[in-house]
């Protein structure tokens, strides 16, 4: 009898095991779940200019994330600044406090590639405050990657061609000439 029941109690212990190595597997895996898909709710989806430009009316007060290269020249007025932004396709308009445009080191133009930044702010479909301008009042700048100097390079074929023609237009100007006097 006692045999018995030193049984019955190793077996229901070993249930218990049994039991709390499954709960203890399952939070395992809900907490990896967790953990590979954070980054997915931590970031809002990036919005195109496309996009904002065909649906204002649907952003328009909205908060929206937005992306692309700072472009032209940061233009400070008092405490705030101006910044445009090319995501490939469009340009936006960006006003934004001077203070977080520090990071900002190129901005795009022939010489250089622009910082790539993700914009997140209110998206003005007309801002009365500036206009009637579409923009996008930023309130966080996050730089993605930065910009760079762009080296050019000469074409030789384009140098060739070049030379080619500037002597023949010397030897049209020289007959040019020969043929006055």
């Amino acid at each position: 009898m006692r045999y018995k029941s030193q049984v019955t109690s190793h077996k229901s212990q070993v249930q218990f095991k049994s039991k709390k190595l499954k709960i203890f597997c399952f939070y395992i895996v809900l907490f990896t779940f967790a953990f590979l898909l954070l980054p997915y709710f931590c970031y809002a989806q990036t919005i195109s200019s496309s996009e904002l430009i065909n649906n204002t009316r649907q952003y328009d007060g909205k908060i929206v994330v937005y992306e692309g290269e700072v472009i032209g020249d940061v233009m400070a007025r008092g405490r705030q600044a101006w910044l445009n932004v090319h995501d490939g396709n469009n340009a936006i308009g960006i006003w934004i406090d001077k203070d977080l445009t520090a990071d900002i080191l190129y901005t795009g133009s022939y010489k250089s590639r622009g910082d790539w930044v993700e914009i997140s702010g209110i998206f003005q479909r007309a801002c009365a405050q500036h206009g009637g301008d579409l923009d996008i009042h930023a309130q966080t700048i996050r730089k993605i990657s930065p910009g760079r100097i762009v080296q050019e390079k000469l074409n030789p074929g384009k140098l060739r061609l070049a030379l080619i023609l500037l002597g023949i237009l010397c030897l049209i100007l020289i007959l040019t000439l020969l043929r006055r006097k």
